[in-house]
């Protein structure tokens, strides 16, 4: 009921009706524009979509402890890790798995930390900013930038001509191959901005990386096969992997919207937003991202309509609970229950740091040094906190949406 009176109160036209106590269906108003075709399956984009709401706290809780960038340490614990698994994310190989593995290894070293440079909880709050044009109907410029990291996506231009509507905080940039041949440019001297490559390492990449001496990761995260999509999902993952409260702006996720516009440059196609849209309303009434949008008009809200943290930690056991008794599984492991592959690695930040011996001077000088060596001392309160509750253990995702196929690595730990 909290998820319905929520929607009813903050989705903007969107309704929710109860299917059982884990179904239920989103709705768009009445006239809400339904030109979005799907070449796919011939179809106009539906209206109204079914989502599990038990499944959705399960993803999504267990996505707050993962680790959300590729490392050495997953491929050398998953059993298929270096043979068939790595040759996945290295595009143009010629070979569908790594017969050579020192090749696959020269693929990878430049982007491969030994151990996961972030961790769950290491910001208290993180603002995703989209690209929509809807950014240019509002000043949310300085309430981003007072975020502890801000996450954009692919060309998004990071300048004084968009300040008050997008800031100038650069922390992270999810970043897909089209935009790698103007990345130099896109940065602009911004040299210690993370970049996030969002599913494989191609020659592009390869050739800007040697360019810059900003840190880039491979991202390493489920792929949902329903819900929303794209960069934008992809960047609210990293956050939510990294961060206690994730803000998202520019994603247009209200009713009426009719074609892609962006804040910097001409509309152009893409695909249906109206499901990502619902999606993203439905994660906002589960407590798992807070939407900012311009039709909405108490701008300083107080998110009271949310169900709280504790009514949310109430749902996620529930759901665990049910899901387990469903599985004959009623004990479970704690936070461990889904690890089906286990491995072990040394003390945290032991590992080998990026980059190739024969790298080049400015990849020698790359910031990554500032994360990959970080003192664990100097992690906030609650990133330690969550260090210790896991027992040191880092968790990653395999492929796909299921809850059950976990990595889990377990480190040395700290006195």
């Amino acid at each position: 009921m909290s998820v319905q009176q929520c929607v009813a109160s903050r989705g903007l036209g969107l309704t929710a009706h109860i299917v059982d106590h884990c179904k239920l269906v989103l709705k768009f108003p009445e006239g809400t524009n339904s030109t979005w075709y799907n070449a796919q399956f011939k179809i106009y984009e539906p209206l109204e979509y079914l989502y599990d709401v038990c499944e959705a706290i399960l993803l999504w809780e267990q996505y707050r402890n993962m680790t959300t960038v590729l490392t050495r340490e997953y491929l050398d614990a998953r059993p298929d890790g270096w043979l068939e698994y790595a040759a996945k994310r290295i595009a143009q190989l010629g070979a569908d798995k790594c017969y050579n593995r020192s090749l696959c290894e020269e693929h990878l070293n430049l982007i491969l930390p030994g151990s996961p440079p972030f961790h769950p909880r290491q910001f208290q709050s993180c603002a995703v900013v989209g690209n929509s044009g809807d950014l240019l109907k509002t000043e949310f410029g300085e309430e981003i930038d007072g975020h502890d990291a801000v996450i954009r996506d692919n060309e998004a231009p990071v300048n004084e001509k968009y300040a008050k509507y997008v800031g100038l905080k650069r922390d992270f940039r999810l970043v897909v191959r089209g935009a790698a041949r103007n990345m130099v440019t896109i940065l602009n001297g911004s040299d210690d901005e993370v970049l996030i490559i969002k599913s494989v390492t191609h020659r592009d990449f390869n050739k800007m990386i040697e360019e810059i001496p900003n840190p880039v990761y491979l991202f390493q995260g489920i792929v949902l096969r329903r819900g929303a999509k794209g960069t934008g999902m992809k960047s609210i993952e990293l956050a939510l992997s990294m961060c206690d409260i994730v803000d998202i702006y520019g994603f247009t996720v209200d009713p009426g919207y009719t074609e892609w516009t962006r804040y910097f440059s001409t509309p152009r196609k893409g695909h249906n937003p109206l499901q990502g849209r619902a999606y993203y309303q439905l994660l906002e009434c589960l407590g798992v991202i807070r939407i900012h949008s311009p039709m909405r008009s108490n701008r300083k809200q107080d998110w009271s309509d949310v169900p709280s943290r504790e009514t949310i930690n109430r749902a996620h056991a529930a759901a665990l609970s049910l899901k387990r008794n469903q599985a004959g599984k009623a004990n479970g492991l704690g936070p461990f229950g889904s690890c089906k592959v286990w491995g072990t690695a040394g003390a945290y930040g032991n590992g080998p740091v990026s980059g190739s011996p024969d790298m080049s001077d400015t990849r020698k000088n790359s910031k990554y040094n500032k994360w990959e060596v970080l003192p664990f001392d100097s992690l906030r309160k609650e990133a330690q906190e969550h260090y210790f509750q896991m027992g040191g253990v880092s968790l990653y995702k395999m492929d796909g949406n299921k809850l059950d196929d976990l990595v889990c690595v377990k480190h040395q730990m700290h006195s």
